[in-house]
């Protein structure tokens, strides 16, 4: 009975974000809620965002050798917390993108670190229910950017490391370069947004997100050595 109860709340979140994002053709965020930002610059494969506050729901860490298992795995954490499994019962609305921050493992053979986030939408923020084994996660307004290479298609194990390569070879020789190992002191930590339902065959649109919060006053990444 367990196995069919996380079967139907994985239909119903996937119906859910099929009509939430259906019109991923003309701009992921056109018909559900996502985190706002300015773009401050766009360069040959990749642009570069500063976000506003917004709040984040996160898993605790999810150990897999597998990015789409363990983010399915977080799904139906997060799928469970809007749909009222949280300490205030509440349902809350989707939104986009389901954010999966990634620490890979040393061997092709290890498992990788996986925390998956559900963005918080406005009318939640200023008191996001709790719940267990999910914590919050804040970023405060203009403090966090975010270097981004979308692409398309459907996520896959191999094609996320091929295109976090060619967005850190996109920032080589830009004055944000020190972006790719400007978040946690680390070289390794990256994070794939998606903004399709599994169900949507054309037009999908997902990104590699680099982040860093140390920027000074020209926009540009300060070294952390």
């Amino acid at each position: 009975m367990a196995g069919q109860g996380q079967g139907l709340a994985l239909l119903l979140y996937v119906l859910l974000l099929v009509g939430a994002v259906a019109a991923a053709v003309v701009g992921p965020c056109s018909r559900i809620e996502c985190p706002s930002y300015d773009v401050v610059e766009q360069g040959n494969g990749y642009e570069i965002r500063r976000y506003d506050s917004s709040v984040w729901i996160s898993t605790s860490t999810i150990q897999d050798i597998s990015f789409v298992n363990g983010t399915k795995t977080g799904f139906l954490q997060l799928f469970n917390y809007i749909q009222g499994k949280n300490d205030y019962k509440q349902k809350i609305e989707m939104t986009a993108p389901v954010l999966t921050r990634i620490t890979p493992s040393d061997g092709p053979f290890c498992e990788s670190s996986f925390v998956i986030s559900f963005y918080v939408p406005k009318d939640n923020q200023a008191n996001p229910p709790p719940a267990e084994g999910l914590h919050v996660e804040k970023w405060k307004k203009n403090e966090l950017y975010v270097a981004v290479r979308q692409f398309g298609g459907f996520v896959t194990d191999s094609n996320i490391v091929e295109e976090a390569a060619a967005l850190q070879a996109s920032l080589a020789g830009t004055k944000w370069s020190g972006i790719v190992n400007n978040f946690n002191g680390t070289t390794s930590v990256y994070n794939v947004a998606q903004y399709n339902s599994p169900f949507e065959f054309q037009d999908r649109v997902n990104e590699i997100w680099f982040l860093t919060s140390n920027v000074d006053d020209d926009d540009r990444v300060k070294s952390s050595v």
